[in-house]
Parts: structure tokens; sequence; C-alpha cells
């Protein structure tokens, strides 16, 4: 049996649940730039539409939608803010269902594909759409727990899962910055499949109105930042890149605000609750946000040589070789998957 949590919302003063179909709204309005094209996508009623919108604008006390003749519909600011805290709120809400489907299913002993590789990794959006392409186009299953790399690391030293998805930028060659990886790898025991290359760098409102390039303009504007949490990869960047410009982590306002995944690290700043995050390139086109370069790395899957020949395993790499994968990677910005299902020693680390 598989059970699956959903998240609503709730008027703290009335205790009045926001209409399931208000938000799928606001964001097909924000996509399409019309009120036509949205419900004509969502299949409502122009009646019904303006209904749910003028209800809840009333309740909340404030515009959600901007309406202008001749230029279409566009969310307000109080609209922008609702459907940005529901998308980082969901975001947070995803990386528990992974853990709670495998609770449920070595419980229950029943309810999830033969095929299955259980997977820690640094969150990654191309892994969370292979996840959900695979069981209906390849028979396989992943069972997929996000957290930081070295969690995810310490999680396959240890025996507890499968595959660990750890990324690292390319250039790093000091001994001291990739000890952390290393040390919860084996040399012999373990080998790395390549999955992506992705670019990361500054996530800012949209046309970078405080022109930044690195993070001394943080420091030097006095702008909000939204961090990484302890321990993931992205975090691991961020401290280095602090250290190399010469600055100390506590003189950025908003260090110690942390999120869990790119998409809510972006849902953040669109929201207007922080100037500046750090994360995916794909993340930020999603939220409409400008994005500034810093670093290109790599994502990889570790794996034990003992697992090579699993089924399920073989089974991975060939789609990460495939069309599937392909079809995948090529929809979000900002990744390349030349090399994708290449094996590799952990040497490769220092390459």
């Amino acid at each position: 049996m598989r059970i699956v949590p959903t998240l609503s919302w709730a008027l703290v003063e009335t205790d009045e649940t926001l209409d399931a179909r208000l938000l799928p709204l606001l964001g097909a309005i924000r996509a399409k730039g019309s009120l036509a094209a949205a419900v004509a996508e969502l299949g409502l009623s122009y009646r019904a539409a303006w209904g749910l919108l003028r209800n809840f604008q009333r309740m909340l006390g404030a515009p959600l939608v901007e309406l202008e003749v001749g230029r279409g519909a566009r969310l307000a600011p109080a609209g922008e803010k609702l459907l940005a805290g529901h998308r980082a709120a969901a975001q947070r809400l995803e990386r528990i269902l992974p853990a709670l489907a495998v609770e449920l299913g070595s419980r229950a002993g029943r309810g999830l594909p033969a095929a299955r590789l259980t997977v820690t990794a640094s969150h990654d959006l191309v892994l969370a759409a292979l996840r959900d392409a695979l069981p209906a186009a390849a028979g396989l299953s992943l069972d997929l727990a996000f957290m930081g790399s070295l969690h995810a690391l310490q999680q396959f030293a240890e025996g507890r899962t499968d595959l660990a998805g750890f990324h690292v930028p390319f250039g790093v060659h000091a001994a001291g910055e990739l000890a952390p990886f290393r040390r919860l790898l084996r040399a012999r025991r373990d080998r790395l499949i390549r999955v992506v290359d992705r670019d990361q760098g500054f996530m800012l409102p949209r046309g970078n109105p405080s022109r930044v390039h690195g993070f001394r303009d943080l420091v030097r504007k006095r702008l909000r930042f939204v961090n990484r949490q302890r321990g993931s990869g992205t975090r691991l960047l961020i401290d280095r890149l602090i250290a190399d410009e010469g600055l100390e982590a506590s003189s950025l306002i908003g260090y110690a605000n942390e999120e869990f995944t790119h998409p809510a690290v972006a849902a953040t700043v669109a929201s207007g609750a922080a100037d500046a995050g750090f994360g995916l390139r794909a993340a930020a086109a999603e939220y409409g946000l400008t994005f500034v370069p810093r670093v290109r790395e790599r994502y990889y899957l570790a794996v034990r040589a003992s697992a090579l020949a699993m089924p399920a395993v073989l089974r991975l790499i060939e789609v990460l070789r495939g069309s599937i994968f392909a079809r995948i990677a090529g929809t979000l910005p900002g990744y390349r998957r030349e090399g994708a299902g290449t094996v590799v020693g952990v040497e490769a680390l220092d390459a």
C-alpha cells in the first residue's frame, strides 16, 4: 500500500482552507500570462476562476492577480509570494516522501517494484525527474531520498543504500577540499557512475538589479542571502567561494538562513524573502530569476564495484546512456549529459 501526503493551506484567523484549485490557477497565470489561457489549461470556466480569485483576494485582503487591458494577466506581489511559498513547502514535503515510501515498503513487504534501487543523494532536478520517469518507462524504481552529499555518502559507506549521489566542482584538486568525499569512499571497494555536468551560481531577482557577481557584492551592499543546509555539497561549495574571496561567513546577512533544495532557495528569492541565493541554473529558470554562473561541477553516483553486475544497476546505467535520460536532461537548462553512464574509479575525483 502506498500512502501519499498532500499539502494544503488555511488562514490562521478563521481556519478556512484555501481551495485546492487556487494555487494551480496562480501557477498557470504566471506561466501563460493570460487568465483565458490559464483557465483553458486547467479546464476551469472563466466564471469559476474569477470567483476563486475574488473570494481569496477578499479573504487575504490583497490582490493576487493584476489584469491590464491589452497586456494579459500577471501575479500581484501577494500572488507571487503565495505561489513561491507553496512551491518551497512542496519541495520540503518532497524530501520526506521517498523515506516514507521505503519505510512503508519495509514494513508491508509489498507495493514496491521488484527491480528497485535505494539511492541517497544530494538534491538534483534531473535525478528527481529520472525517478519519476523510470517506473513507467524502464521497469526500474529508484527509492530516492535527498539529503546533503556527505550524509548521502555516509549512508553509502555504512551499507544502508545501493547508490549515493554527490557532486564535485571542476578544478577542485586540493587534498583538503576532496578529503570529506574521499574519506567515505574506498578505491578498491567503490566505483563512480557519471550522471551529469551542471552549472551552479547566484540566483537573483530578474535583471540582477543589485549587480551581484560575487559574495563580496552581497556583503558590501548588505543584501540578504539564503544558504543551503550544512553538509550539502552546495554548502561546501559556497563556503569555499566565500573563503576564496577573503570573506568571513559571518559577514553575510542570512548565512544562517538555510534551505534544503535548489528550488526552495529559488522560491525564497522569488518571494522577496531573500535578495540572493546560490544554486542550479535550472532552478533559477523555473522561478524566472536571473542566473550568474560561477561553477561547473560533475554529479556522480557512488556504487559498490561488486554491485555493477546487478541487473538493476546495469539497467540504470543503460538508461543513463539512452534516450530516456537524454530527453530528461535536455529539458533543463544548465545540464550536460555527455559521458552519462560511464563508470570510473574513485581516482577520477583527482583528475
